[in-house]
């Protein structure tokens, strides 16, 4: 049974990344509790559609700006709070790097898209990232 309120289940990620010449950079932070590797991620507020939680919980975990690109990369499911929450995935090329955020009490590291599997161990993400370097690689 659930114990939170129905849009608490519908979320959105957001994967921040670098193009440096023919190198993938990934922006990954650290976790509040767990202090694990994760993608800036959140529940998407009632008067936010998915994209523009995206960008704000990129913004306020990991103090990056940028620029969405036109299509979400997939979803995935994880079991919380008693129910399925549905993450919506985006990639955010990154033009902005702020000094201060709200959330500056998580680390921050940039990774090479091709290293992202020694940070990050969920799968769904592992997939959504190798997508996203497919994109960038095709657009090239």
């Amino acid at each position: 049974m659930k114990n939170k309120p129905d849009y608490w289940y519908k979320q959105s990620a957001v994967v921040p990344f670098i193009k440096k010449d023919e190198r993938v950079e990934v922006l990954i932070i650290t976790s509040t509790k767990k202090r694990k590797w994760i993608l800036p991620k959140g529940i998407v507020e009632l008067n936010l559609t998915a994209r523009e939680s995206a960008m704000k919980e990129a913004l306020e975990e990991a103090g990056v700006k940028g620029k969405l690109l036109s299509e979400k990369l997939g979803t995935y499911k994880y079991k919380k709070w008693g129910g399925n929450c549905k993450v919506k995935v985006y990639a955010l090329n990154v033009y902005s790097i702020l000094d201060k955020w709200e959330e500056q009490y998580r680390d921050r590291k940039w990774v090479n898209i091709d290293e992202i599997h020694n940070y990050i161990k969920n799968d769904n993400i592992i997939k959504l990232t190798n997508k996203l370097k497919n994109i960038l690689t095709n657009n090239a």
